[in-house]
């Protein structure tokens, strides 16, 4: 049996937003072809600031970040995405005034040629959006949004995916029906590397997790084996169900 091919690399990353502030303080993460990756921790933890920092949108100060072994520190993100990346933002990611079906061809518009293909392959994907795809995605719920945001980051049929928060702000069922589709597509062969703040279903779900604190590394391992670890349940998982709850109490979008 040959090795799992390493896909993602982000080696000792420093990096923030402001001059001489940092976010992360030498945060590394591997993904490999066909894994699911979570990364969770408490609030300003850097986990999506990493995210960013992999899709170009944060200066990388220190550190590295290879994709199939090619340096791409600090490379602009329509050129990662050519290279085979998707980013799919927690907030703001779809273009509300587009219809469905124009936000999808939005996320072609570097192979308009394959759009009709790639097209049928995200009604597939997603059938609840079929009917609606001449509808514009400013008048769907919260829900709707994600799954017309996560198509048009696939329409690019990316080896990697990067998800910041799929299911804040969604009802309990919105997110059950997010995390099973975010398992569906990583069993069609792409690599998720997935932020999330709902950490115990994160960690049920995902093959391997990344806990973030103050920009470092605190732990790693298989998501069942930290969602069972005593430390990591005392230290990290009853703090952000209580932060998920209350995100929970100021609204949820269908």
């Amino acid at each position: 049996m040959t090795d799992p091919k390493l896909v993602v690399k982000a080696d000792n990353l420093t990096a923030g937003y402001l001059p001489g502030i940092n976010i992360l303080n030498g945060c590394t993460l591997e993904a490999y072809q066909g894994e699911l990756i979570g990364i969770i921790g408490p609030n300003g933890a850097g986990k999506s600031t990493l995210l960013k920092a992999l899709f170009g949108l944060v200066d990388i100060r220190d550190g590295s970040v290879t994709l199939d072994g090619e340096d791409v520190t600090n490379t602009a993100t329509n050129q990662l995405v050519s290279k085979g990346v998707g980013f799919v933002p927690q907030t703001n990611n779809v273009f509300p005034s587009l219809t469905i079906e124009e936000n999808l061809q939005m996320g072609l518009f570097l192979k308009p040629k394959e759009f009709a293909t790639r097209l049928q392959e995200m009604w597939e994907l997603f059938p609840m959006l079929v009917d609606r795809r001449k509808q514009r995605a400013g008048s769907l719920s919260g829900g709707e949004r994600q799954s017309v945001a996560m198509a048009r980051a696939l329409m690019m049929d990316p080896k990697v995916l990067l998800l910041d928060e799929p299911s804040a702000g969604l009802s309990p069922v919105r997110q059950d029906e997010t995390f099973i589709r975010t398992r569906q597509i990583n069993k069609t062969g792409v690599t998720i590397i997935m932020v999330e703040q709902n950490a115990r279903r994160c960690l049920q779900i995902c093959d391997r997790a990344y806990v973030l604190d103050q920009g470092r590394n605190a732990y790693e391992g298989p998501g069942r084996e930290l969602a069972n670890d005593p430390k990591v349940i005392e230290l990290y998982l009853g703090t952000l169900a209580a932060d998920v709850e209350a995100k929970a109490a100021g609204g949820t979008g269908a």
